[in-house]
């Protein structure tokens, strides 16, 4: 007689590989997938601070009738001004304090860069303002995507009076 209790119950060798790679896979797409939404929050980040500094770019102009001068300055960075260019006012400008009417308390600057952005930056770079004529009727900033937003695309990208456009050279 057959004893019941005496047969070997489990999984075999072959179904624990194919459960093991079976969730090796899900988890290399839940990573893959959570990536590209992170780069998507990054470059939405962006374009939204990029809008904000605009406005009050525009705020700071109809009070002065000049936007504030300055070439190359690495909004929101410890680089080119005293101690950071982060705040905008009437007295300052672009500058590490603020004096005067303060238009943005605190310029935002790129979620993950680690240098200033350039006419040539080819990898992630801060937000870099330039005010553009005498008096500064014009302003430029540069800002770089990781990937395509709207109509802007992957790399640097132009910000101006006139909008924001694709590419390093900004339309006025």
């Amino acid at each position: 007689m057959r004893n019941i209790f005496s047969t070997k119950k489990g999984f075999t060798l072959i179904e624990l590989l194919v459960v093991i790679a079976i969730i090796g896979l899900l988890s290399t797409l839940a990573v893959v997938a959570l990536s590209s939404a992170r780069e998507k929050a990054r470059d939405a980040k962006r374009v939204a601070d990029i809008k904000q500094v605009q406005t009050a770019l525009e705020l700071y102009y109809n009070d002065q009738e000049a936007y504030p001068a300055g070439t190359a300055l690495a909004l929101g960075a410890l680089t080119d001004c005293t101690t950071a260019c982060d705040t905008l006012s009437s007295t300052n400008g672009i500058a590490a304090t603020a004096a005067g009417t303060t238009y943005m308390g605190l310029i935002p600057g790129d979620p993950s860069a680690t240098a200033e952005c350039t006419g040539t930056s080819t990898a992630v770079c801060d937000y870099s303002y330039t005010g553009v004529g005498t008096p500064v009727t014009q302003y430029e900033i540069l800002l770089f995507l990781e990937g395509t937003t709207g109509s802007l695309t992957v790399g640097l990208n132009c910000a101006s009076e006139a909008g924001i456009v694709s590419g390093a050279t900004c339309a006025h």
